[in-house]
């Protein structure tokens, strides 16, 4: 299994999970470069990743709009507030 696919299997919350250590070891420093620059592109993996299953959660929290005859009439994005 290549990294990416490895990555493209994650859930949103692992995923999220390993970007969060990721930051935390880059932000502490202690990394050497070639090390760093190898998790920063790991990161970076990640965060699209975590963007692209946001982005279809969000699609998937709609409401769907009923028409005075009963039937849908198309969606509406879900009302958070």
């Amino acid at each position: 299994m290549t990294e990416s696919s490895s990555i493209e299997a994650l859930p949103f919350e692992k995923a999220l999970a390993e970007l969060e250590d990721i930051v935390r070891r880059l932000e502490r420093g202690d990394v050497p470069l070639e090390d760093s620059i190898a998790i920063y592109e790991r990161g970076e993996a990640l965060k699209k990743h975590c963007e692209t299953l946001l982005k279809k959660a969000e699609a998937r929290i709609e409401k769907i709009t009923i028409g005075p005859d009963g039937k849908a009439s198309g969606k509406a994005p879900l009302d958070v507030e």
